[in-house]
């Protein structure tokens, strides 16, 4: 037998357990772990990758991205495995492209997840070929993925798919018995062929895009609960995730979600989690209520319920007055409405229009997420240059104006060469140390793939290495990096149950090398790249390649010393489908299309 195809030497080694690190010598043969050892070992033959200095520790996992469409497009998913990610997860908040028609796909997603219509539409007619969960699971046997992937069915795929776009998004219309039974089956079988569960929505300012059924919610919001109850049994007999999210401007619905995660000692606990535990600036008591309220139910009442926490700040930035935000109060809803530049700008300019606007920003104790301040949001560019670096606020308090009038003009008068930036919550370090220690939230919520020129957390993995590492060197540890890296990699390959996020005897090697010099600041700042299948459409991005020196996917070098292997992402042999349900070290379904394997 040949010793290794694979040899990492000389590098701290974090099993992904959470156990203590050592200096590790570790071997690699047909891309699973194949030996750890305190000795050299032979390289004759292998790869080698000296880790002098660096850690070495499992593949990250991003949990909660919307790939769904560039996945189709660029199936090596570059952005995430830069950056040490080797397992993601598509079809989150209810929005997926495994059961429904290419039109209603792009409709239930382009505006949610802000990628133009333009790019996503035809791609979607040029490559969707089936309609049901077999059907996709077979499609990603059969691509060249970058990472490992595992998804969720979407329940407004399911719904639309079942009930047809219009009667999906009638608050007057109910699904009948035979379409519940429908949406039963067909989640049957999505959890049959490893699928991780059910993803849902209710926030309402989560909106269709097309002429159709323009402004509409999504379909999944329109649903009763108990419609989601009787999904949820499916969910909890099967020990399946229901991942959702409540209306994150009321919240009342948490409480839903919340009991529907209870045993109460006579019922199976139902694995659920939602976005998101943040300290959002408008209302800075929130996150430490509802995490501790998760702990109690967990604890006390039996639930197996997770907030997703990204463990950064989180920063927006904004091309005019296209941003998620001003969908939750109505004169934003009114702007964004309006596809067309001319009608959306007379409606800006309109006096009543105004008076409205200025009436929701100024009514401080509406339910909000955004803390609706322009005075805290910079302007980073616009062809007038005198205006950059200042905030809406300063130049309304400078012309004697109102913020609003001020942000409007530009906008207005720029449109989307009109770029400012700022920052909705986890913006104060000694709080944001505690939630990424909530042992009622796992590490998740990139966004990867979506809303892409707003914001970019691809490395959020790397930020919350930073954030331990800087504790540890300044002398005020909060947790220890073993911890750390479990957080990011064995803790959540164990709650949703695949085959990631360990590098013991036997596991799969999928791996990355840190060099913790180059956490710094250059892991936290601003860039842009095109997109190269979406006609170079620029996207926000993360640029701090000196933090990782190496990805490893099922044992082969995906990225090293910043560059790609030549036929990554072109070709088979990297990243699998990996069905839930599937322990560490077991093994992943074969790579054989599901009609045969079945």
């Amino acid at each position: 037998m040949r010793n290794f195809d694979l040899v990492i030497k000389n590098g701290r080694y974090f099993d992904g357990s959470g156990g203590p690190s050592a200096r590790k010598h570790v071997g690699v043969r047909d891309g699973r772990i194949a030996a750890v050892s305190d000795l050299p070992l032979p390289e004759a033959g292998a790869q080698v990758i000296d880790a002098e200095g660096q850690w070495l520790m499992p593949g990250f996992l991003d949990t909660h991205t919307h790939y769904d469409a560039e996945m189709l497009a660029a199936p090596g998913l570059k952005e995430s495995v830069r950056h040490g990610v080797t397992t993601v997860t598509f079809g989150s908040c209810s929005i997926g492209m495994v059961c429904s028609e290419p039109e209603d796909c792009s409709d239930m997603f382009t505006r949610v997840e802000s990628i133009p219509r333009e790019h996503v539409l035809p791609l979607l007619k040029r490559t969707k070929t089936w309609n049901s969960p077999r059907g996709y699971v077979e499609h990603l046997q059969t691509m060249p993925l970058g990472p490992n992937v595992t998804a969720y069915l979407g329940h407004s795929d399911l719904r639309v798919a079942t009930m047809g776009l219009h009667r999906a998004v009638d608050s007057q219309a109910r699904p009948s018995e035979a379409e519940l039974r429908k949406m039963e089956q067909v989640l049957e079988e999505a959890l049959d062929v490893g699928l991780l569960g059910l993803s849902t929505m209710t926030t309402k300012w989560d909106k269709l895009d097309g002429e159709r059924e323009r402004s509409k919610s999504l379909p999944t919001t329109y649903a009763r609960w108990s419609e989601y109850t009787r999904l949820n049994r499916i969910l909890r007999r099967r020990g399946r995730i229901h991942q959702g999210a409540p209306d994150i401007v009321t919240k009342v619905n948490m409480f839903a979600f919340l009991w529907e995660s209870l045993g109460l000692y006579v019922r199976k606990p139902l694995k659920t989690t939602l976005i998101t535990l943040m300290d959002v600036k408008s209302n800075g008591l929130l996150h430490r209520v509802v995490g501790r309220l998760a702990h109690f139910c967990n604890r006390a009442l039996r639930g197996n319920f997770r907030w997703q926490a990204l463990p950064c700040p989180f920063e927006v930035y904004a091309d005019g007055i296209d941003l998620v935000i001003f969908e939750e109060f109505g004169a934003g809803e009114q702007a964004l409405h309006l596809s067309d530049e001319i009608e959306r700008n007379a409606l800006m300019q309109d006096e009543r229009y105004r008076r409205a606007f200025r009436k929701n920003y100024e009514s401080k104790f509406s339910p909000r997420v955004w803390h609706r301040d322009f005075h805290d949001a910079k302007i980073v560019d616009c062809p007038d240059r005198s205006v950059i670096g200042q905030s809406f606020g300063a130049l309304a308090d400078a012309k004697g104006i109102h913020p609003v009038d001020a942000f409007l003009d530009l906008v207005v008068a720029h449109g989307k060469k009109l770029r400012w930036k700022t920052t909705i919550g986890n913006h104060r370090k000694q709080r944001l140390k505690a939630i990424v220690r909530d042992q009622g939230a796992i590490i998740s919520f990139s966004d990867a793939g979506a809303h892409i020129r707003n914001m970019a957390f691809y490395n959020f993995s790397l930020q919350m290495l930073k954030l331990v590492y800087d504790a540890e060197r300044e002398g005020r540890p909060f947790m220890p990096l073993e911890k750390a890296v479990w957080r990011l990699t064995g803790e959540l390959a164990d709650w949703f149950e695949i085959d990631a996020g360990h590098i013991r005897l036997g596991d799969r090697a999928d791996l990355v090398v840190i060099n913790p010099e180059g956490l710094d600041a250059s892991v936290l700042a601003y860039a842009e790249a095109p997109i190269p299948e979406f006609n170079g459409l620029a996207r926000m991005v993360n640029r701090n390649d000196r933090a990782v020196s190496a990805t490893v996917i099922n044992g082969r070098i995906a990225y090293r010393h910043g560059e790609f292997a030549a036929d990554f992402g072109r070709a088979a042999g990297y990243g699998q489908f990996l069905p839930a349900g599937v322990p560490a070290g077991a093994g992943s379904a074969p790579r054989l299309p599901l009609a045969q394997a079945a």
